[in-house]
């Protein structure tokens, strides 16, 4: 509902205006979801305003990465390749011992093998197999060429041998492969010839390793053979005494159940086996019915027997249905013209209830036969079982002493296959033990390299680049959660919750005059929307307005005297007070020296409002100086004097402006704001805290300001996030490019 107040005699300040709230958003105090950490525009304008910090970080991070890559001692790495296959070509029979490798089984062959490599017992073969040459070499680049005064000379050799291995150990390194079995074996080292010689030992350890694995495993299988051939010549002989034994103590002729037991046909049918096979198939259809009775009785238990398809399909119901159907249409017509007390509604009212009573029965009948159908499966079933497990006993026991005989049979005959494998494989073996071939092959040999690989300068200053953004940005994002200013547009609403009456671009002091002058200029056009915006959530005639901000220098008076000329522009008479009784401005604004009368004496009633005024050449617009600065502003501003005088000017001018003092530590712009009708809150963009303007705005809603809105002055796109000519494209549509 639209509100609005006439203009009171006194000089108060009339109630709020409820028009602000049709043409203006309102954003509820306190902060919200409105921009996140992660928003483009955010983002870019943190990175605006962060790039001195940001070009600083990532500048020394690339100089101090320069200088330890120009300072760091060069290291030369040797590779060599070789060829790991776990399933070389047989020479002879027995060469099979280990199963081919394929698949996810190969990345784990491969891995194994890098992990023997890197072991200290092949450590300790490479520093053996080095010459003599090589092994003070490598000892000298370690400097473990001299010996320590706490070593004796008898432990020195083996501790330096010790010490050699645990270096080499964990200086070698491999790359697996992910689709190949050639694995590379590398080796860094300050001396080039020196880490082709270890990386080449290296590979041939591996070799001689693995052929000596492989002669290991061949003879321990030949003696694990030996043991198990002695095991099964024992076995098979008690087998064979226990089987015969068995058949003489049951006079069993080994022949014939031999045969029988091993046909393929199976053994023999007799009458009880007959029996059990008969009674099992008839169980198993009793079984197979009384499972679809249930399931067809718990299917429909729950339903109302008229809703089954069986007494809906039903021969019997269905006339009744049909019949009902015809005697209800026939009561339905005669109650129409008739009561329930007539004697044809009665009779067919008791025909209905007859049939309902019949329909019901039969319902119930081929339900209970559905549930009887289940009862009489499960107890044929439960007959059956019984049944079956009789002959079942006789037929087992029958079977039993026949079965014990064949198990002693089998038991000899599979231990008989056991011993002639295990023959075989060992003279396989026994003639393959001495030409097993390694699963591993030299493919290339390492040379000593020509050039370095560490440092790598590029390598460096990426991993420099990225440690200096990364930095960078930290310190950047640490800085800003410190910054509280007010940077873009939406921080008015989403930090101050107060509504945004426009924003005016930032303009240099050199540029001001030409901004001024030109009503088409970016900064004209941004206090021609503001203005609109004003007159819009203000739109009733005789309003008194504030202008106001948190300190001097954020575009106060010159907001002021600009909207000042847009109400006079646009024919209403318009009165602008300069009413910073600490630090006037409008006068110097507009060329004029301070004068001696101002409104101070005009309050004072010292001299009329006429010739108080300064000289100013636009229609409709009257300018009133501060004059003499007071000795106390904050009493001149609480009396009555001023109410009265707002009074006066209400009833003159249809608008009347005051440019107060800032609001942070002076109690001026307060208790005008208590005066006027609409307060406007000046911040400056970039510079204004949000803790600072957050304090000013409570002060002013503690004097009971009606505050109005927020105009952000001096906006830089750039630091908001904005495109460089974000604001200005917008305010010159108009202009024409060359």
């Amino acid at each position: 509902m639209e509100t609005e107040t006439s203009p009171q005699e006194n000089g108060q300040r009339r109630a709020p205006v409820a028009w602000a709230d049709r043409y203006l958003p309102s954003t509820p105090y306190g902060y919200s979801d409105g921009v996140g950490l992660f928003d483009l525009s955010h983002l870019m304008g943190i990175l605006f305003r962060q790039r001195y910090l940001i070009g600083a970080t990532v500048g020394a991070i690339l100089l101090i990465g320069l200088i330890v890559t120009l300072l760091t001692k060069p290291i030369y790495e040797a590779s060599v390749d070789v060829m790991v296959d776990p399933g070389p070509s047989n020479i002879v029979e027995g060469q099979d011992l280990q199963p081919t490798v394929y698949g996810r089984d190969m990345s784990t062959y491969l891995n194994t093998t890098a992990d023997v490599l890197k072991s200290r017992k092949m450590a300790l073969q490479v520093i053996d197999a080095l010459e003599p040459a090589q092994r003070e070499a490598l000892y000298a680049s370690y400097k473990l060429d001299e010996r320590p005064d706490d070593v004796s000379e008898k432990e020195w050799p083996a501790l330096r041998r010790n010490i050699g291995a645990t270096i080499l150990k964990e200086a070698v390194e491999t790359e697996i492969p992910f689709d190949s079995r050639i694995l590379t074996i590398s080796y860094r080292s300050r001396e080039p010839k020196l880490a082709a010689a270890l990386a080449n030992t290296f590979a041939n350890s591996l070799m001689l390793d693995n052929v000596r694995r492989a002669k290991e495993a061949n003879a321990y299988a030949l003696e694990y053979l030996r043991q198990q051939i002695d095991e099964t010549r024992t076995k098979l002989q008690d087998s064979e005494l226990a089987a015969n034994a068995y058949a003489r103590r049951n006079a069993i002729v080994s022949e014939a159940p031999l045969q029988s037991a091993n046909s393929d046909d199976g053994p023999p049918q007799t009458i009880t086996a007959t029996n059990l096979a008969s009674i099992n198939s008839i169980y198993t259809d009793a079984r197979a019915k009384r499972i679809a009775a249930e399931q067809r009785w718990k299917a429909i238990a729950a339903i109302p027997a008229r809703q089954l398809p069986e007494v809906q399909q039903s021969e019997f119901v269905q006339p009744l249905l049909a019949t009902k159907a015809t005697l209800n249409g026939q009561l339905g017509q005669l109650r129409e013209r008739y009561d329930d007390t007539y004697p044809q509604i009665v009779e067919l009212k008791a025909q209905v209830a007859s049939l309902d009573r019949q329909i019901a029965k039969a319902s119930a009948d081929i339900k209970n036969s559905i549930r009887d159908a289940y009862t009489v499966a499960k107890r044929q079933e439960v007959g059956l079982k019984s049944e079956l497990d009789r002959v079942a006993g006789e037929t087992l026991d029958e079977q039993g002493r026949r079965v014990r005989f064949g198990l002693l049979e089998r038991d000899a005959s599979s231990l008989r296959d056991q011993l002639a494998i295990l023959l075989q494989r060992y003279n396989e073996l026994s003639s393959a033990a001495n030409v097993k071939a390694g699963t591993i092959t030299m493919v290339d040999e390492a040379v000593p390299p020509a050039t370095p690989v560490s440092p790598n300068f590029a390598r460096n200053m990426a991993i420099a680049l990225i440690l200096a953004l990364g930095l960078a940005g930290a310190l950047a994002f640490l800085r800003e959660m410190f910054d509280d200013r007010l940077y873009s547009l939406d921080d008015v609403e989403s930090k101050l919750g107060q509504r945004l009456l426009g924003q005016t671009p930032f303009v240099t002091s050199d540029d001001i005059d030409d901004q001024t002058s030109n009503p088409f200029s970016a900064l004209m056009e941004a206090y021609a929307s503001i203005h609109m915006a004003i007159d819009f959530a203000v739109p009733d005639d005789h309003v008194v307005l504030q202008v106001t901000s948190s300190q001097a220098g954020e575009g106060k008076s010159t907001s002021a005297l600009t909207l000042a000329r847009k109400f006079a522009q646009l024919g209403r008479k318009t009165l602008l007070v300069d009413a910073d009784l600490r630090r006037p401005a409008l006068a110097a604004m507009t060329g004029h020296a301070r004068p001696e009368k101002g409104l101070v004496d005009v309050l004072l009633k010292r001299t009329n409002l006429a010739d108080a005024l300064i000289a100013n050449d636009q229609q409709n617009l009257d300018i009133l100086p501060v004059g003499p600065t007071p000795s106390n502003p904050v009493e001149v501003l609480s009396s009555q004097a001023l109410s009265d005088f707002i009074a006066r000017c209400r009833n003159t001018y249809s608008v009347v402006i005051f440019d107060s003092s800032p609001v942070m530590g002076i109690a001026d712009a307060p208790l005008l704001s208590r005066q006027v009708d609409a307060t406007i809150y000046i911040a400056e963009a970039s510079r204004v805290h949000f803790g600072q303007a957050k304090a000013a705005l409570r002060r002013l809603r503690q004097a009971d300001a009606n505050i109005l809105g927020v105009v952000l002055t001096k906006y830089r796109a750039l630091q908001a996030g904005q495109s460089y000519d974000y604001q200005y494209r917008y305010y010159s549509y108009g202009e024409k490019k060359a």
